[in-house]
């Protein structure tokens, strides 16, 4: 790994700067590094808009802030479920509809490991339907006002990008026949890391170069995500983990994305991330991308099935 280029320490969110009149629109703020990351920018001073499923916990997640931060900070929250093609439709509609502007939108939101095949409303493998399709939907609908405000996307992958597959099993995208939550899951994220570097092509050819898109990851965080869907094994063994030096706090967790989000002059083509062993933890700066993740045709037959499960033409 080459020297970081933010020092010994890697990235941290010192260097933010002052965020009053900023806006960023985050999905899964109620837990874990979405629940940090808006902490962390609400005290920056910046408007956050929550994208969450749970209208009760995003109420509680509100007060929490409010508390930790003071009545003064702009956050709210709007009602959408990733898993749901019409409830990212509606999520969108609202936003277009209140949010004049966005700086960032920051794809945190997703779901692991989930133990047996489960298919969402629209037809999809859910952790597909959730991590990719649904993130994919939301990007598209959001991207004529994050175009209008110079705004950049940033995409939370995962190192489970290089763990499964290494390409997208277009002849059985619902994985009928071979379902595994570790297979599938891996498979999301390549697809969704794949997502960020054909749009960057896709902005580039369009000419629209004030428009930026990141691919980050978390390392390994004590988040609830795999507490929430993972089978009871892969629970127990991840309670475990989280009491072991292997992984970071939740607010680590969160500096990747954060930095994308903010950070000025970034190299859009790297992937970013705790640099430390494994990239479970440590200074936060660029990591390795495997060659598999940019497979140019992989990425735009992906693309165009993408448009035609979703039923989304980006308009660049």
């Amino acid at each position: 790994m080459s020297m970081n280029q933010f020092g010994k320490q890697g990235w941290t969110p010192d260097r933010i700067k002052d965020l009053k009149g900023k806006t960023f629109v985050i999905t899964g703020t109620t837990s874990g590094t979405g629940f940090e990351a808006a902490t962390i920018l609400l005290s920056k001073g910046a408007k956050v808009v929550m994208l969450n499923r749970n209208n009760k916990k995003s109420k509680e997640t509100i007060a929490a802030l409010k508390q930790k931060l003071g009545n003064n900070i702009d956050v709210s929250n709007i009602q959408m479920d990733l898993a749901e093609q019409a409830s990212v439709r509606q999520a969108a509609e609202q936003v277009l509809k209140t949010v004049p502007k966005i700086d960032a939108l920051m794809l945190n939101a997703a779901i692991a490991q989930v133990p047996t095949q489960t298919i969402t409303v629209d037809g999809f493998e859910s952790q597909l339907g959730v991590n990719h399709y649904g993130n994919f939907l939301l990007q598209s609908l959001l991207y004529p006002r994050i175009d209008e405000s110079n705004g950049r996307i940033v995409t939370v992958g995962s190192m489970g990008y290089n763990l499964g597959i290494k390409t997208i099993q277009f002849d059985d995208m619902n994985w009928d026949k071979n379902y595994s939550p570790n297979g599938v899951y891996s498979q999301s994220k390549l697809a969704q890391i794949m997502t960020v570097y054909e749009l960057q092509d896709r902005l580039e050819k369009a000419g629209k170069t004030s428009v930026k898109a990141y691919a980050c990851h978390p390392g390994a965080s004590r988040t609830s995500l795999i507490k929430t869907s993972g089978s009871l094994l892969t629970r127990f063994i991840w309670q475990i983990m989280k009491l072991t030096p292997m992984v970071q706090s939740a607010e680590r967790g969160a500096y990747p994305e954060l930095m994308c989000a903010t950070e000025e002059d970034l190299e859009q083509k790297a992937f970013y991330g705790p640099t430390g062993r494994g990239y479970f933890k440590g200074p936060v700066g660029e990591c390795k991308l495997e060659p598999h993740a940019l497979d140019k045709s992989v990425m735009e037959k992906l693309w165009d099935l993408s448009e035609k499960e979703t039923g989304v033409k980006w308009n660049f």
